[in-house]
């Protein structure tokens, strides 16, 4: 490309403050950014960033439609919620106006088995405009494309067993609140834990009708199951509470919550596959005490049996840096809802973003 990479900003909470730094810091351009909350819209961009001022203001979300037309970027970088019908409206606009848009939410990844309609929908309005939409972030990185690499050194496979902490405090109320934090204990159990029994036809048809919300892994284990060639026969989950002993104090929900009542969950993922290999993994999200740390672990079952662990990641960095280095891939995928396992594997920007991407 013989200009910068043109980039719209979409929701410009927390993890804005990462994403639009490291685009301009890529040598990308910012063109524009939205949200919806009153207290950041007609900021300017620079300031809301901690810097001068650089003479773009945070517009409205209402008038994505109009400046995005107006405006025509490569690229526009999505953060707001965490499901697939919470971004559609995001996508469309973006997909209508020819727009490339990426999202960190983490449906957004592989939303094929878990809002079909909605990525179908999304895929036939980007083909329609020869733009791609995707989703990306950590997950992308540390439990996909690591974990397939390192299948990649293994002689036989039975199971790949994955868990992932993070604290839902980094990533805004919608998170926080559909892990269930701040809920007591029955509670959770009503409206969330009460379908854990369910079979994976009965889990897939509660996905559809909206009574089910798929947690991350089930997502993730279709992205691995497509990237490694498996054919998945059954795949189910729980959701359990996980308490602490203390109060916390929970600065995203702006609440207390009390020692013993749900500080957030453990949702568990267990995938069968016709190729007889398991994956069991589970996501912990939850408001973290003083002991607490993120942390990533992940062990192959077979020959040889094989384990590797990252402790302490900077989970909120690495989600915007992988979404970020993802962007000149975006631009140069087909047309059409284009799943990440399906595009070359990330890499390391050296150079300006623009030296990465090749004309459609």
């Amino acid at each position: 490309m013989d200009r910068k990479v043109k980039v719209a900003q979409y929701g410009c909470g927390k993890m804005s403050l990462f994403l639009m730094r490291y685009v301009l810091e890529h040598g990308a351009e910012l063109v524009a950014a939205f949200d919806m909350d009153p207290a950041v819209i007609g900021k300017d961009v620079g300031e809301h960033l901690g810097k001068e001022p650089m003479g773009l203001k945070i517009s409205d979300a209402k008038e994505a439609d109009a400046i995005l037309k107006e405006k025509k970027p490569d690229v526009c970088v999505i953060a707001t919620r965490s499901t697939m019908a919470e971004l559609k409206e995001a996508f469309s606009v973006c997909a209508v106006n020819g727009v490339n848009a990426i999202s960190t939410c983490e449906e957004a990844l592989y939303p094929w088995n878990s809002s079909e309609e909605i990525t179908k929908e999304l895929d036939e309005l980007a083909k329609a405009h020869c733009c791609t939409l995707c989703g990306s972030g950590y997950p992308d990185m540390y439990w996909g494309s690591l974990i397939t690499t390192l299948a990649g050194s293994m002689h036989k496979i039975t199971k790949i067993c994955g868990s992932s902490s993070y604290n839902v405090e980094d990533y805004g109320i919608a998170l926080a609140e559909g892990h269930g934090a701040g809920l007591t204990l029955e509670e959770f159990d009503k409206q969330i834990g009460n379908y854990n029994d369910l079979t994976y036809a009965e889990t897939v048809e509660k996905i559809k009708d909206g009574t089910v919300v798929p947690s991350y892994m089930w997502n993730q284990n279709g992205w691995l199951c497509s990237q490694l060639g498996l054919h998945i026969t059954s795949q189910t989950q729980k959701c359990l509470p996980i308490t602490h002993p203390a109060d916390l104090y929970s600065s995203t929900l702006d609440m207390t919550v009390k020692a013993g009542d749900a500080t957030g969950m453990s949702a568990v993922v267990t995938t069968e596959t016709e190729e007889g290999i398991t994956l069991e993994t589970q996501c912990l999200g939850y408001v973290y005490g003083p002991e607490d740390f993120d942390k990533n672990e992940w062990t192959f079952e077979g020959e040889p049996e094989t384990t590797i662990v990252v402790n302490r990641p900077a989970t909120v960095e690495l989600t915007c840096a992988t979404l970020v280095n993802r962007i000149p891939m975006l631009i140069d995928a087909k047309p059409g809802y284009i799943t990440t396992e399906k595009m070359p594997v990330n890499h390391y920007l050296t150079k300006a973003m623009d030296s990465y991407v090749k004309s459609r």
